[in-house]
C-alpha cells in the first residue's frame, strides 16, 4: 500500500536538507528537480526498486567512473515549441542532439551489463536512440551552431555566389578609394559598413562631389558615409543573395524542426529517463560520501519473533559534521515497542529521535543510510514527528499547548504500523501534571501497538518502562569528571539524575547540597542508588564481555595461525617426499633407457629374452608401487608398544624411520656423521641426527621377496679374448658384439681383442665400434706383453 507521509514530520526530520545536498549532486536540471521531488513510500516493491537503483549506480560508478548523464540537457520546452510549429535555432538543435548522444551512450553501457544491473537497464531501456534525427542534426549543423554549406544543394550554390558578390563589390570600392582623383575627397581611404551596406567615408565639405547614397554621419558632422552609386547594383546583388540564404536557412530549419516534432515524445520519454539515471548516480555519489550502506528492510504490520522490527547498528545523522558525530545502536523490538530515553540536556536524546526518523525517510526515498553493516528499517506506513520548540506566537499557542495540539493530530493519524517520535513529552506545563500526561500518552500508545521513541526527564516515566512490559528504557551518558555528555546511547539503562553530583563538582556550598539531598525523598533516593548499583553492574559485565571477546579473538587467531603452520609443515613433508620419489624415478628410467638399449642389441638372441623382461617388470612394480607421489601422506607411525626402541647410537644393519622418504629403511653404511640407508629400491644418504632408531624388522610369512635376478654365467663359460683375424669389417661387427654382451653377463671384468696389425683397418673399425658401445668402461691398445698395437684390452661396465 502506497500512503503519503505526514509533510510536517517530514520537515521536523529534516528530510528536504537531505534531498538538496543529493539534487547538488545532480548532472542537469530534470535530475536536480527529480532529486528535490524524492518522496519517501511505504510500498515495499518501490523502495526495493529504489535501493537496487542505488546500489547499482554505486557499482557502475565504481566500475565505469565516467558514467555519467555529460551532454544532456532539459529539452522539454523546445520539444514542445517545435510540436507547436515553432523553428529551432541551431544552438537548440545542437542541445537536443547532445542529450540524444549523452543518452544513447549511457543506455549501451548499461544494457550491455543489463545481468549485473537490471534495475538501471529498465531506465536505460526508456532512452530512445532516435537516430534519424541525431543523423540529420550532425548533417545540417556543425559544431560551432552553424548551418554547415552542404545543408542542402541550393545554400551551397547560395553562399558561393555570396562569396562571388561579396567579392566583386570590395574589388570595386578598392578601385573607387585607390582613385587619385576621388582621395582628396575622402575623410580617410577605407571601406566601412553602416546598415549592411558597404559605404566610404567623405569628408562632409565635399559629399555633393561623391555621388551616392548617404547612409550616415559621423557624431562630429565632419563625415558622412556614402554608399558610391557605381556599386549600388552590387551591393544590392549581395543582400538579395543574403536574404535568399537566409530563407533556405530558415527552410532547413523549419524542416529539422518538424522531425524534433516528430520525435518529441521519445526525446521527452529519454530526458525523463535520464532524470531518473541522473538521480540514482546522485544517490550514489552521496552514499559513498556519507559511507553509507544499503539497510535491510522489515514489516512492521508482520514484526519477527526473534530479531528487532528496527536495528541501527552504529547510526550516524547525516547532518552532522561526520568527524564529530558520535554513532549510536539503536532497536526496536521483538520484546518492546516503545523506548523511553532519559539524560541530560544535550546529550543526544534529540539527536537520537531524528537518526531513527531521517534514517527511516531516507531509506523510503530509496537512499542508503550511514550505519554499519546489518542495519535494519521498518516501512512504516508513516511517520510522525513531535520534536523541538513548537511555540507559536502568530496562534498565541505556548509551548505545551502546541505540543499537544501536534500530538492530538498524530494520535488521530497514527496506526500500528506507524512510527511516533516524540521529544519531552509532557514538558512545558506543571511537573506532575506533565508526567502524568506522559505516562497516560504513552500508555496509550502501547495499547494500540504503536511503535514510539519517547525523550524525557521524568523519573517517574523510567520506573513505568521498568515495570511495563512492551517498554524499554535507555539512555544517554553524562561523564560526571568532565561535566560532558558522551553522547552514547545504552539501551535497558534508565539515566541518572545527575544535578546534585554537577552542582557539587562545580563548587555548591556543600551545605546546601546536603540540604537538597535531605529534601529528597526516600523512594527518590533508593531509585537513584539502584539505578547507580544497575549501572556499575552493568558496566563490569560489559568490561567483562569485552575481555572474553578478546581473549576469543586471540585464541581464534592462534588457531589459525598453528592450523596454517601444520598445513605448511605437511605441505613441505610432502613436497620432500614427492622430490626424493622423482629422483628415484629419474634414476630408474635411466636403467630401463639402458635396459632398452641392451634388448636392441640382444633382440637377436633368444636366449636373454625372459631374462630381461623379468628385469623390467619388477623395475614396472618398483615404481608403480613405491615410488607414487604423494597427495596426503600419513604422519610418522607411532612405535608397537610391544617393540621397544633400542637406546644406542645407531648401527650398521638398524632399521630407522627416514622422515624426509615417510619410511622405514635400513643402515648399510656409516660415514662421519652421513648414513647410508637402502629404503625400497633406492638408496640415499641423510645425516645421522635426521634418522629415528626403530625395532629391527622380523621376517614374516607373509612377506614376498623380490624375484631373483638370473645367474650370472659363470667366467669359465666365457673365454677371456676374442681373435677377429682374417675377418671382414662386416662379418666382424656381430661377432664383437655377441661377445661383449656375453662376457658382461658373465661378469667378466676385461677381455682382449686380437685384430691384427696389418692394414690397420680392421682395428680401426673394432676400436670405433668399442668407443660407442654401452658395456664397455674404457679400451687401450696392448702393450709389449700384451700383443703390442694387434691387441686392445677393453674394460668392461661393471654389473
Amino acid at each position: 500500500m502506497k500512503t503519503k507521509l505526514d509533510t510536517k514530520s517530514i520537515e521536523t526530520l529534516e528530510l528536504p536538507k537531505i534531498l538538496e545536498q543529493v539534487a547538488n549532486l545532480t548532472a542537469f536540471s530534470v535530475g536536480r528537480e527529480r532529486a528535490l521531488q524524492l518522496m519517501p513510500i511505504d510500498d515495499r516493491e518501490t523502495v526495493q526498486r529504489r535501493l537496487a537503483e542505488t546500489r547499482e549506480a554505486r557499482d557502475l560508478l565504481a566500475r565505469h567512473p565516467n558514467a555519467r548523464i555529460g551532454g544532456a540537457r532539459d529539452i522539454r520546452e523546445q520539444v514542445e515549441q517545435a510540436q507547436k510549429g515553432a523553428v529551432l535555432s541551431p544552438a537548440t538543435l545542437l542541445d537536443i542532439r547532445q542529450t540524444i548522444l549523452a543518452g544513447r551512450r549511457l543506455r549501451s553501457l548499461i544494457v550491455r551489463h543489463r545481468e549485473h544491473y537490471p534495475s538501471l537497464a529498465r531506465i536505460a531501456e526508456r532512452i530512445e536512440p532516435c537516430e534519424a534525427l541525431d543523423e540529420a542534426i550532425a548533417s545540417t549543423i556543425d559544431e560551432n551552431g552553424d548551418v554547415r554549406d552542404d545543408a542542402s544543394p541550393k545554400l551551397r550554390q547560395l553562399r558561393r555566389d555570396i562569396a562571388l558578390a561579396h567579392d566583386r563589390l570590395l574589388e570595386k570600392l578598392r578601385r573607387i578609394i585607390n582613385d587619385p582623383h576621388m582621395q582628396r575627397w575622402l575623410q580617410e581611404p577605407i571601406i566601412t559598413q553602416r546598415g549592411d551596406r558597404y559605404v566610404i567615408p567623405v569628408k562632409v565639405e565635399h559629399k555633393g562631389r561623391v555621388r551616392g547614397v548617404v547612409h550616415d554621419q559621423s557624431a562630429s558632422g565632419a563625415t558622412v558615409f556614402i554608399e558610391p552609386l557605381e556599386t549600388l547594383d552590387l551591393n544590392n546583388q549581395w543582400r538579395e543573395l543574403q536574404i535568399a540564404e537566409q530563407h533556405e536557412v530558415e527552410r532547413i530549419l523549419r524542416e529539422l524542426s518538424a522531425l524534433v516534432a516528430e520525435n518529441g515524445d521519445e526525446l521527452i520519454w529519454s530526458v525523463d529517463a535520464l532524470a531518473d539515471l541522473d538521480v540514482a548516480f546522485a544517490k550514489a555519489e552521496y552514499a559513498d560520501r556519507l559511507r553509507a550502506i544499503e539497510p535491510d528492510l522489515s514489516d512492521p504490520a508482520t514484526p519477527p519473533d526473534d530479531r528487532p522490527l528496527v536495528e541501527l547498528r552504529q547510526a550516524r545523522h547525516p547532518l552532522l559534521d561526520p568527524d564529530m558525530v558520535v554513532p549510536i545502536d539503536v532497536w526496536l523490538g521483538p520484546d518492546f515497542r516503545i523506548l523511553v530515553i532519559t539524560g541530560p540536556n544535550t546529550g543526544g536524546k534529540t539527536v537520537t529521535l531524528k537518526t531513527v526518523g531521517l534514517l527511516t525517510l531516507m531509506t523510503m526515498c530509496g537512499l542508503h543510510i550511514p550505519a554499519a553493516e546489518g542495519s535494519r528499517i521498518a516501512l512504516f506506513d508513516n511517520v510522525f514527528a513531535d520534536i523541538g520548540d513548537e511555540q507559536s506566537i502568530e496562534q498565541s499557542l505556548s509551548t505545551f499547548s502546541s505540543h499537544m495540539t501536534n500530538i492530538t493530530r498524530i494520535l488521530r493519524q497514527a496506526t500500528s504500523s506507524s512510527l511516533v517520535l516524540l521529544d519531552e513529552v509532557g514538558a512545558g506545563t506543571d511537573p506532575v501534571e506533565g508526567a502524568a500526561l506522559a505516562q497516560a500518552l504513552l500508555m496509550h500508545l502501547l495499547e494500540r501497538g504503536i511503535w514510539a521513541v519517547v525523550a524525557t526527564h521524568y523519573s517517574e516515566l523510567k520506573v513505568w518502562a521498568h515495570s511495563t512490559p512492551g517498554v524499554q528504557n535507555a539512555s544517554v551518558e553524562f561523564d560526571l569528571e568532565t561535566l560532558r555528555p558522551t553522547y552514547h546511547l545504552r539501551i535497558g539503562l534508565p539515566g541518572q539524575s545527575n544535578a546534585i553530583a554537577i552542582a557539587q563538582r562545580l563548587g555548591l556550598d556543600p551545605a546546601i547540597i546536603e540540604q537538597a539531598r535531605a529534601l529528597l525523598s526516600s523512594h527518590d533516593i533508593e531509585l537513584e542508588a539502584l539505578l547507580a548499583d544497575i549501572k556499575a553492574s552493568r558496566d563490569t559485565a560489559e568490561a567483562e564481555a569485552e575481555r572474553i571477546r578478546h581473549e576469543r579473538e586471540a585464541l581464534e587467531r592462534t588457531r589459525r595461525d598453528l592450523e596454517r603452520r601444520l598445513a605448511e609443515l605437511e605441505h613441505e613433508r610432502i613436497q620432500l617426499l614427492n622430490q626424493a620419489r622423482e629422483e628415484a624415478r629419474r634414476e630408474l628410467e635411466a636403467v630401463r633407457a639402458h635396459i632398452r638399449d641392451v634388448m636392441k642389441r640382444l633382440a637377436r638372441y633368444a636366449t636373454y629374452q625372459e631374462e630381461l623382461r623379468a628385469i623390467r617388470n619388477e623395475i614396472d612394480r618398483i615404481e608403480k608401487e613405491e615410488l607414487a607421489p604423494l597427495k596426503a601422506p600419513p604422519l610418522p607411525d607411532e612405535t608397537p608398544d610391544d617393540e621397544p626402541i633400542p637406546d644406542r647410537p645407531i648401527q650398521v644393519g638398524d632399521t630407522v624411520w627416514v622422515p624426509a622418504l615417510g619410511r622405514t629403511g635400513e643402515v648399510i653404511a656409516l660415514d662421519a656423521g652421513q648414513a647410508e640407508v637402502a629404503a625400497g629400491a633406492f638408496r640415499l644418504r641423510v645425516n645421522v641426527d635426521d634418522l629415528q632408531l626403530r625395532p629391527q624388522k622380523r621376517a614374516t610369512a607373509s612377506a614376498m621377496p623380490l624375484p631373483a635376478p638370473p645367474p650370472p654365467r659363470r667366467v669359465a663359460e666365457t673365454p677371456l679374448e676374442l681373435d677377429l683375424r682374417g675377418m671382414t669389417v662386416d662379418d666382424m661387427l656381430p661377432v664383437l658384439d655377441k661377445y661383449l654382451d656375453d662376457a658382461y653377463l658373465a661378469g667378466v671384468p676385461s677381455v682382449r681383442i686380437i685384430h691384427g696389425k696389418g692394414t690397420g683397418a680392421l682395428r680401426r673399425a673394432v676400436r670405433e665400434q668399442l668407443r660407442n658401445h654401452p658395456l664397455v668402461a674404457t679400451f687401450r691398445p696392448g702393450d709389449a706383453t700384451e700383443g703390442g698395437d694387434g691387441v686392445t684390452v677393453v674394460q668392461l661396465n661393471v654389473r
